[in-house]
């Protein structure tokens, strides 16, 4: 049984890094979005990404929407969107003298919602009970959403005008918060020169739904220890904790992460063993994830500001005070 599961996660590893590489050819020098990216898809999350214009992240999902041959609608997020724009409405048939619904464009496999905090809150939260519920309410029929269903949100840290900033209960449908960085001087020179002189890099379909299956039973099948399972709790209990003893961080944290990020740490554990080519999950891939799931979660208190603290260094500063099994 456990010679199968080894041959099935080093199987599917391979299958992984594959798929890495095939997006890695037109999006250059992004590695952390791209395995973020696919890492959500496994884990049947969804995706904030952070970054300043021109970073390329549009131009990878919809590389992913290519490399798994799905759907793909980009959302161009503005004051005017309605929530219709965004699930569609019931329109009048004169013929048949009925109502009848037009979906809108969320019905799709892989949604990019372009700059979603430049949309008021109820188109927000159209898109965001579509995330959680995958299914959309349009009059009085309620329709499921295609399988696979995952959206990736962007927005920009450095405009703050015009913008409705998305509340902490909504952040925490997103299954991570990726933080999108300059790319190196060695990769700004290789876009320079690829795509400089080709302007379109085609890529080939390799993940099926068929496919995208497999993974995802794949990571289900990780096998996690209960001292790893104590560690992930231990992590979260420790962001809400307000204790004396945990004065080192707790002081700058208003509001601690919810049972949902506890929930998303395990799952995005068992894909990045999955991604290593192990059957086990170890401290190492609880660490190298907790970012991504968890700084959005926190609500850092006036304290933090004050010192200029991120999300990051409070988390950190938790990871040091959490007794590794």
């Amino acid at each position: 049984m456990l010679k199968e599961l080894e041959e099935r996660i080093k199987t599917s590893s391979e299958y992984i890094d594959s798929c890495k590489k095939e997006i890695g050819r037109r999006v250059i020098g992004q590695e952390g979005m791209i395995e973020g990216m696919l890492m959500a898809l496994i884990a049947k999350g969804h995706v904030l990404l952070e970054g300043v214009p021109g970073l390329a992240k549009t131009l990878a999902v919809k590389t992913l929407a290519e490399v798994i041959a799905a759907d793909f609608k980009r959302l161009q997020f503005t004051p005017d969107l309605l929530p219709a724009d965004l699930i569609g409405t019931l329109v009048y048939r004169q013929q048949t003298q009925e109502f009848v619904a037009r979906k809108g464009p969320v019905f799709s496999n892989i949604i990019l919602a372009d700059e979603i905090n430049r949309a008021p809150a109820k188109v927000q939260s159209a898109l965001l009970e579509a995330m959680e519920e995958r299914q959309v309410t349009i009059g009085e029929n309620t329709y499921p959403l295609p399988e696979p269903f995952f959206v990736m949100a962007t927005q920009n840290p450095i405009e703050q005008e015009g913008t409705y900033p998305l509340p902490e209960a909504q952040l925490d449908r997103f299954i991570m918060k990726l933080k999108v960085d300059y790319p190196s001087v060695e990769d700004e020179l290789l876009i320079l020169r690829q795509i400089g002189v080709e302007k379109h890099i085609p890529v080939k379909p390799l993940i099926s739904e068929k496919q995208l299956k497999i993974l995802r039973k794949a990571a289900s099948d990780i096998l996690v220890d209960e001292k790893i399972e104590e560690y992930i709790v231990n992590i979260i209990v420790a962001s809400r904790v307000k204790d004396e003893s945990f004065r080192s961080y707790s002081r700058f944290i208003d509001y601690g992460a919810s049972t949902r990020a506890t929930l998303y740490l395990y799952r995005c554990s068992k894909v990045k063993a999955l991604f290593q080519g192990r059957t086990f999950v170890i401290p190492d891939d609880i660490k190298s994830v907790v970012y991504d799931v968890l700084r959005h979660r926190m609500v850092l208190s006036y304290e933090a500001e004050s010192e200029e603290l991120t999300p990051d260094d409070v988390i950190s500063r938790i990871l040091k005070v959490v007794p590794v099994p």
